[in-house]
């Protein structure tokens, strides 16, 4: 007998196939923004399905940003543009599936918050150092506040360094995995015995991350971003991932 070894087989909706083609015509260039699809009666007869089957299709890709629909449209459903929107709620979804576990998605802000500090300190001008700093200001208010409120002023800090990068990928990466990730365990910090601790020490590893943007050594200021990462958060991931977080520390 043979001992060939086969995966289960996952259903497939029609309406699945649908969004399947279509996306990947936009990815071959057959389709562009401003682009007409075919009116919904002709979509029906090319698929072959039902009309519900197509109108879900329509609606599964309306929501992800990819078409703009509107039932009965005689023009058909028009291929939307490229935006920062769409592809945040994409990221989203993905960050938030049980396939990427927390430890994943740290140490994917590591690398993101490493690069867009080390672009800051060769790349901010005067104006966004002294706007970073004053974010700090804010961090060591809100200490005195709530874990709501420092964890906003970190959040208007890391969105200041990230617009310095002038990379959207890497702000928009930024934000979504560090509000997933904030989602997972904010509860649990904020009610920590040491959430004071943590707040202050996160406060100073910033203050070293700003110094050393100030004195333009992105190598340094990375370093630290990486390990003040590691350091709040560490704990809340399992033992056995944490050594992919450690190598990712540069004692270098």
């Amino acid at each position: 007998m043979a001992k060939a070894q086969f995966q289960p087989v996952q259903p497939v909706r029609a309406y699945e196939r649908i969004v399947e083609q279509i996306e990947e015509a936009l990815a071959r260039g057959d389709l562009s923004p401003g682009q007409r699809l075919p009116s919904e009666r002709e979509l029906v007869t090319q698929f072959a399905v039902s009309r519900s089957t197509v109108r879900e299709a329509l609606r599964v890709l309306a929501s992800n940003g990819v078409v703009r629909s509107r039932p009965g449209d005689p023009n058909g459903p028009e291929i939307l543009p490229y935006s920062l929107g769409a592809l945040r709620k994409q990221m989203t979804r993905l960050a938030r599936v049980d396939e990427l576990s927390l430890g994943e998605l740290i140490g994917f802000r590591m690398i993101m918050d490493g690069a867009a500090i080390q672009l800051a300190s060769r790349l901010r001008s005067d104006e966004q150092l002294a706007e970073m700093e004053q974010t700090l200001v804010a961090m060591r208010a809100a200490i005195e506040v709530d874990f709501d409120a420092f964890s906003e002023a970190d959040v208007a800090f890391h969105e200041a360094v990230a617009r310095v990068s002038r990379n959207s990928l890497i702000q928009v990466c930024n934000e979504v995995v560090r509000g997933v990730v904030l989602s997972l365990i904010a509860d649990k910090i904020a009610h920590a015995a040491n959430s004071r601790a943590l707040m202050l020490e996160s406060l100073q590893h910033h203050t070293e991350v700003v110094e050393a943007i100030r004195a333009g050594d992105g190598h340094a200021a990375a370093r630290i971003a990486r390990q003040n990462l590691y350091d709040y958060y560490a704990t809340y991931v399992p033992s056995d991932e944490r050594p992919h977080l450690r190598a990712l520390i540069d004692d270098a």
